[in-house]
């Protein structure tokens, strides 16, 4: 099985790297000015915009 792809307020990054915030419109319409924060293994990952957004790793090529 693969490592989670999307990460609650308080969950630990698993990895160093940017996360950025998504939401319930990521998929079609994007978010206009998401979060982005840097995280070091082991942090805890912040609160987020809204109840319905989660984190996920930024893709590299971005």
């Amino acid at each position: 099985m693969g490592e989670k792809t999307q990460y609650n307020p308080g969950d630990h990054a698993p990895n160093d790297g940017e996360y950025i915030e998504i939401g319930e419109n990521d998929f079609h319409m994007g978010i206009n000015n998401p979060k982005m924060v840097t995280l070091q293994k082991g942090d805890h990952f912040p609160d987020t915009s809204n109840h319905n957004r989660k984190w996920r790793r930024k893709a590299k090529n971005s």
